[in-house]
């Protein structure tokens, strides 16, 4: 067999709401020497065939596979390859810890097989630039790769009804307070509640306040309330739009709210912050917003 393997380093690369490390992608190619025991792997496999034709043994049960199809093994899953003599078998697979990859219907399925027909060439084109980044080892190559990796899963789940999903046991406390910011900066604009950060975290909401408070020195709460209070101020320094719209923008559930939140961190009214940062009276402000585009509106909140 074949085979070429770039290793990568303990990185992480967040995906979305949770946290998913590229450990390895290797590319193999079947030319009469393969060896290949059932075995098991602590994280998730992708297998994609490129070439050739063979046949995938997962626990008793064999599939045949061939060009365009991909096989995904989540943790803990026996399994082993085997190729067609006169078709060998090709592929690249990568091994990603962090994340499990299920149908959508049935969270429970612990691996999928996929055959692409319209999408196989994007869904190559992704993996062989991912292989020859790793190859070149260029500066910066994992964070490409990581990117690169988000992307062929992005691409994954709008093309089949496969989801991924926190893989619990390799979530480390500091990852944990990790994957609870990085949601909440990408969502404190909406309505934002312990309970439902802790759900989507997958750890209890008094835990996840501990940890989090422990990280960032503030509750996920008051964290999500300091980003909007400081998208609010680059709104009202750099746009005329109404106060109550500011309100609105930022996730605050009324106007009324949102000026006694804005007065008690500031020492003034929102109306009184606009007049003097418009007359240069207040400065140090990076004219930059809290985080992503300062004008994508969020939802109204209720407190």
């Amino acid at each position: 067999m074949s085979t070429d393997r770039y290793d990568f380093t303990e990185r992480e690369f967040q995906l979305h709401n949770s946290g998913a490390k590229l450990l390895y992608i290797s590319s193999a190619k079947y030319n009469g020497d393969w060896y290949s025991f059932p075995h098991t792997h602590n994280f998730t496999e992708v297998f994609y065939v490129i070439g050739g034709a063979g046949k995938f043994q997962i626990r008793d049960s064999y599939y045949k596979v061939s060009v365009g199809d991909m096989v995904i093994l989540n943790p803990n899953i026996e399994h082993t390859e085997t190729s067609m003599v006169d078709d060998p078998l090709e592929y690249i697979v990568l091994g990603i810890r962090g994340i499990k990859m299920s149908a959508e219907l049935d969270p429970k399925q612990d691996f999928s097989i996929i055959h692409f027909n319209e999408a196989a060439e994007e869904i190559q084109r992704y993996l062989l630039a991912m292989l020859q980044e790793a190859k070149n080892q260029r500066n910066d190559y994992e964070e490409v790769c990581g990117h690169l990796l988000d992307i062929l899963l992005i691409c994954l789940m709008r093309q089949t009804n496969i989801t991924s999903r926190v893989q619990e046991a390799d979530l480390t406390h500091q990852n944990k307070a990790a994957a609870a910011k990085e949601y909440i900066d990408a969502h404190f604009r909406e309505d934002i509640a312990l309970d439902q950060l802790a759900q989507k975290i997958q750890v209890n909401k008094y835990y996840l306040a501990h940890i989090f408070s422990q990280s960032y020195g503030m509750s996920p709460i008051q964290y999500v309330q300091t980003l909007r209070l400081e998208e609010s101020k680059y709104l009202l320094r750099t746009t005329d739009f109404a106060i109550k719209q500011i309100a609105s923008i930022t996730g605050f559930s009324s106007l009324g709210y949102f000026s006694q939140r804005f007065s008690k961190a500031e020492g003034m009214s929102p109306a009184k912050y606009r007049v003097m940062a418009q007359n240069k009276l207040i400065g140090g402000a990076q004219e930059e917003p809290a985080r992503e585009d300062a004008e994508e509106k969020g939802s109204p909140v209720s407190q």
